[in-house]
């Protein structure tokens, strides 16, 4: 194998896929796997990974999928609450369990993964199915299939964490119908122009600040195009509509399509031309679904969009195959339903022809290069810094990242911005890490203490708005 092609990212088809994945199954259940039970697993994207998880979904095994980039006191507090029958804690251990005596698959996958979400109190929530019947099974394939667009001929470009539910349930879907993936094991813009060149794919996802680094790139030609693209899948933050519109310029028509869910559940879709011709909108409520958009409950004033909008919170209304529950945590799983529909408390609102537009999200949620960070766990991980009397995190709109992570300081003696920097670094994932810090002199609070956590961009001279902006996810 010569050097150009040794940089290629690895390709798996579906017969090899089908072949590692009862073998991985069956290393599963030697290790004592059922389903139902739940295996923790910390690697990077890998063929050997969409193997491992296929393995398990086609036998009831719910593999709950951690980013290798979790500290190791994140790690296990994720880990004590799925209770895995088995911790896959690196590419090693994964590797002895893809060595297991063939079993038969099922069909179709009898389950989702349980995936690490989180509630404005920064304690995190694993969204669990549960194990299907036959019939939700297939119909939770047929939704995959009718947002994916996937072909038996189609090369699926892997480029996002598949930790996270779009990536991966993009590839899964891809395999499931006889198609191949490559997979680039993290995004680097470089590589993936390469492999977009090179192995000319068909079919790719990836979150607006991946969109971002692949236009900013030097390598970039001009009017280079991707017209191997067929379909170019992307979510899991708000696109800015420049960016939105210079994606365009790159496809062909009709190639692009936008999404809005959440690791809880979908809710739209939107095409290229919809977006044309609705300029912000996340499209309209997915087949089988319904949107209603309903005051908030918490009894303050409606929040009103830039635009004039007034703003409530968008409940889905939801297919059996889409009930999900939070592992462990009945009375939050309670707040997100009512009857079939769920919420996650994004805010927006709907045009008469039922286009959804977001305004707002849930609590004090901020994306940042399609991960979702939480403010109250950062707080947590730098409260009692030496020098900090109070600190308050928020996000601010961020061209690359769609936010950025900031946070605000009331300092005092021995304040030292470095080591609180150092110390964060120590304690949180990258993602999760301020990337700014702003001394201030006082938190705004209301007369009762709460902080007014909205506020803390323009307080900080960082965001003359209220915070509320546009976002959604995958």
């Amino acid at each position: 194998m010569d050097q150009a092609t040794a940089d290629l990212p690895e390709r798996l088809d579906a017969a090899q896929a089908q072949t590692a994945a009862a073998r991985a199954a069956g290393g599963l259940a030697a290790a004592g796997c059922r389903p139902g039970d739940r295996v923790a697993i910390s690697v990077s994207s890998s063929p050997s990974l969409l193997c491992l998880v296929l393995g398990a979904l086609c036998t009831g095994v719910v593999p709950v999928l951690l980013s290798p980039a979790l500290t190791a006191g994140e790690r296990r507090a994720l880990v004590d609450d799925a209770g895995p029958v088995l911790d896959l804690a690196g590419p090693d251990d994964l590797e002895a369990v893809l060595g297991g005596e063939p079993v038969p698959l099922a069909p179709c996958p009898l389950t989702r993964p349980m995936l690490y979400t989180s509630g404005t109190t920064g304690r995190p929530k694993g969204v669990w199915a549960g194990v299907w019947d036959h019939p939700t099974a297939v119909a939770h394939q047929a939704d995959e299939r009718q947002l994916f667009q996937p072909r038996p001929d189609d090369l699926h470009l892997v480029c996002a964490p598949t930790y996270h539910s779009a990536p991966l349930r993009a590839a899964l879907v891809t395999l499931g119908v006889g198609g191949s993936v490559a997979v680039v094991p993290r995004f680097e813009a470089g590589a993936v122009l390469e492999a977009l060149r090179r192995l000319r794919p068909t079919t790719t996802f990836m979150v607006p600040t991946h969109l971002q680094r692949l236009l900013a790139h030097p390598a970039l030609e001009p009017e280079e195009r991707f017209d191997s693209l067929r379909l170019l899948v992307h979510a899991g933050s708000a696109c800015p509509p420049a960016l939105k519109r210079a994606v365009l310029e790159r496809v062909n028509p009709g190639v692009a399509l936008e999404f809005y869910g959440s690791t809880e559940g979908q809710f739209t879709a939107c095409s290229d031309t919809e977006w044309l011709e609705r300029p912000g909108t996340v499209g309209r409520a997915r087949p089988g679904r319904r949107l209603a958009i309903e005051p908030d409950d918490t009894g303050e004033a409606p929040a009103i969009s830039a635009d004039g909008h007034p703003l409530g919170v968008i409940w889905c209304h939801a297919p059996p195959f889409a009930r999900f529950e939070y592992w462990g945590q009945p009375e939050a799983t309670e707040a997100a339903w009512r009857g079939d529909a769920f919420s996650v408390g994004d805010l927006g609102w709907l045009d008469q022809e039922g286009y959804l537009y977001l305004a707002g999200r849930r609590g004090d949620l901020i994306i940042t290069g399609g991960v979702n960070v939480y403010p109250a766990e950062i707080e947590a991980a730098l409260a009692g810094a030496e020098g900090v009397t109070e600190l308050a995190v928020f996000g601010v709109p961020d061209p690359e990242w769609g936010e950025r992570v900031c946070a605000a300081v009331v300092a005092g003696p021995g304040f030292d911005v470095g080591w609180l920097a150092r110390l964060a670094a120590e304690r949180l994932a990258p993602p999760k890490r301020p990337k700014q810090y702003v001394v201030v002199d006082e938190l705004p609070h209301t007369a009762s203490g709460k902080l007014l956590r909205r506020q803390l961009g323009a307080h900080a001279g960082l965001d003359p708005g209220d915070g509320v902006t546009g976002a959604h996810r995958g």
